[in-house]
């Protein structure tokens, strides 16, 4: 059945895998590559500048794929495009537990800023949590809920280690192994190579987690 599916696969494609690797290396999509890196990375730094938080180590998953015949699972769709390429970053940052308010707080107060690349800012639910986090107030998200970890929107995803009740299964996890680096249609990369979240962690304290994206920082169409 394996043999069958990924025939299928390779039939439903809209172009080869050798054109799939002009197109993704092409100057136009290094372009488009380059410049949706460096915002993820302008976003990055702004934490490390405005924010207590300590950059440990980031995590660059870079993927073009190839459009296919039908959309696979929708016979009548139509794929308009010969690729698509999405970019993920994932920074990890060290942090005291043990000012883990005046941490939130300053979090907040960098996305207070016009302008702030920072995402978060105070509202009535972030600074609930800082009250939380400080010992002056009750869990935001209820007593059942388990202790808050994670901040979020459209555009970015802040989670973090729990420094309550420090369970193994909810704290920020080593990023998976990068087995799928074939430049430049797929690309995994660690900065520094080296690092390790439990390196951060024994080093900082506690570990913040920052999850950004462009989904379609590149498209060719079938025309």
């Amino acid at each position: 059945m394996a043999v069958a599916v990924s025939a299928c696969s390779s039939q439903n494609r809209a172009i080869s895998s050798e054109e799939v690797h002009k197109l993704a290396g092409s100057a136009q999509a290094g372009k488009a590559r380059q410049a949706a890196e460096e915002r993820l990375r302008t976003v990055i730094q702004a934490y490390t500048d405005h924010t207590p938080l300590s950059l440990g180590m980031i995590v660059i998953r870079d993927r073009c794929l190839e459009g296919e015949k039908t959309r696979r699972f929708d016979p009548n769709g139509y794929d308009p495009y010969k690729i698509k390429c999405s970019l993920s970053i994932s920074a990890y940052y060290g942090a005291d537990p043990k000012k883990m308010g005046n941490v939130l707080d300053s979090i907040l107060d960098g996305g207070d800023v016009t302008g702030s690349l920072i995402a978060f800012g105070h509202d009535y639910y972030h600074d609930h949590l800082v009250d939380y986090h400080r010992g002056q107030g009750p869990d935001p998200i209820g007593v059942d809920a388990g202790e808050p970890t994670q901040v979020s929107n459209p555009d970015q995803t802040l989670s973090w280690d729990p420094v309550r009740d420090r369970n193994p299964r909810r704290m920020v996890q080593e990023p998976d192994v990068c087995l799928d680096h074939n430049p430049p249609v797929t690309r995994c990369v660690v900065e520094p190579t080296s690092k390790t979240v439990a390196a951060i962690r024994s080093q900082y304290g506690m570990v913040f987690r920052l999850d950004l994206s462009v989904p379609e920082y590149y498209k060719v169409p079938k025309k």
